[in-house]
């Protein structure tokens, strides 16, 4: 028997990446999607493929958030995935380290990272009430656990994120709501956003295995391994586990930057 089936699931951030492989490993699941994206090209193509739904979502927009909560006043899961780097478009990386990374580009990756999961999570608990269940799904990012000097703002973006998923928990539960709320820390998972920062070029792939070099599995994650998280934590297989996290990281946390030997 499918896991998801019978489960109405939205999606930010779903266009490509890690967005688009759970709308996937969701529909396999048996549940009916919403696939939201400021993409409209990229998202309604993943739409389409799967059979779901496509509403246009900028996740930092309050009014968005409330003409999505119009059309789709319920929900059984909420995954709060639509995310930047700040380093997203042509030419030379903007500096992000905390010395000279401009206010202007921090409020940006926050206003997305988290003023959108906090919409989200403030739109899924509503949208869930009349059940008095349902899960939320925030994708923090193993950078939301250790610091990371050249990119200060999606550090204190996902850092954020972590904790306010506890915050979601707690209150859903002091709220007597089966509403759950957890999150998943991946760490390189390839996807188009590593574009900017690997490059291209015959040398692309020396990159990518130095980038990795210092990971105890020795190679970046896959989108549809973050997925397979989703799934479980959207599923009543989870029905007990509130306020987690999950690090899909290749052992980097494990607390040994050594390969196996």
């Amino acid at each position: 028997m499918p896991r998801l089936v019978g489960k109405t699931c939205l999606v930010t951030g779903a266009a490509r990446g890690i967005g688009a492989a759970i709308v996937q490993a969701f529909v396999h699941e048996g549940a009916q999607v919403i696939v939201t994206d400021i993409d409209e090209e990229g998202g309604r193509a993943v739409a389409e493929e799967v059979g779901g739904d496509f509403h246009r979502l900028d996740v930092s927009s309050e009014e968005d958030w409330k003409a999505l909560a119009r059309n789709i006043p319920q929900l059984d899961v909420m995954v709060n995935n639509a995310g930047i780097t700040g380093f997203e478009g042509p030419g030379a990386p903007p500096a992000h380290d905390p010395e000279n990374c401009g206010l202007s580009a921090w409020h940006a990756v926050h206003a997305v990272n988290l003023d959108g999961t906090f919409l989200g999570c403030r739109y899924a608990i509503r949208a869930m009430r009349a059940k008095g269940a349902g899960s939320i799904i925030n994708i923090s990012s193993r950078s939301g656990m250790v610091g990371i000097p050249m990119a200060a703002a999606y550090a204190s973006s996902k850092a954020a994120i972590r904790n306010h998923s506890k915050t979601v928990a707690l209150y859903c539960a002091g709220q007597g709501l089966a509403i759950r709320c957890n999150s998943i820390h991946p760490a390189a998972v390839m996807t188009p956003m590593w574009g900017p920062m690997l490059g291209g070029g015959p040398d692309r792939a020396e990159r990518e295995a130095a980038f990795v070099a210092d990971t105890p599995l020795r190679r970046f994650g896959q989108p549809e391994e973050v997925a397979a998280l989703a799934v479980m934590l959207a599923s009543d297989e989870a029905a007990y586990m509130t306020g987690a996290e999950l690090t899909i990281d290749g052992g980097i946390l494990a607390g040994s930057a050594a390969a196996p030997g």
